[in-house]
């Protein structure tokens, strides 16, 4: 394993700037972006909770709130190599969660809105408007984002086979039966 290096100004500029992106995008706090950013451009790429820490001048603790939202939305991985007694974190890219294509909560909507059809199933189409565009939008997200992580498979096989894209061993494609 690498050994562990001090960050450049370069790169703790970016994660702050992560930082801010997903706190105005997403409402997140700004540690988790500041852990993706950081993680997107250390060296070596997977990294302990007291590595990180030190390297954003953050408290493990804070650290390791970052995490816990970031496993929840499935874009780290920990790793342990054989002999070592901490975690490493790395980003991981290989889940339609982690790259934005997640359709269950869609799915979901879909289900809840078809729910809610169902109890005013006798109202006027005026009352059901709401319900059935949620529906109607839920259905095309869903078949859309299908479309695009096929799509996606495709380019990516592409740009690994030009030599533009290392290939990820841990990665399989992201279509649903």
């Amino acid at each position: 394993m690498k050994e562990n290096t001090s960050p450049t100004d370069a790169e703790l500029l970016f994660a702050d700037h992560m930082g801010r992106y997903y706190v105005r995008r997403f409402g997140f706090p700004p540690m988790v972006g500041r852990v993706i950013g950081y993680l997107a451009v250390c060296d070596p790429p997977a990294q302990t909770i007291g590595e990180l820490a030190d390297a954003l001048l953050a408290s493990r603790s804070a650290i390791t709130s970052a995490l816990q939202m970031l496993e929840t939305q499935h874009t780290i991985r920990r790793t342990r190599s054989a002999g070592e007694r901490m975690d490493r974190v790395e980003l991981d890219v290989s889940t339609p969660e982690s790259m934005g294509m997640d359709i269950t909560e869609y799915e979901e909507m879909y289900e809840l809105m078809q729910e809610g059809l169902q109890v005013v199933d006798d109202a006027p189409l005026e009352r059901k408007a709401v319900l059935m565009e949620m529906v109607a939008f839920a259905e095309f997200v869903i078949e859309k984002v299908q479309a695009m992580q096929q799509e996606w498979d495709a380019r990516r096989a592409e740009l690994v086979a030009q030599g533009k894209l290392p290939d990820n061993p841990r990665r399989q494609g992201w279509g649903r039966s």
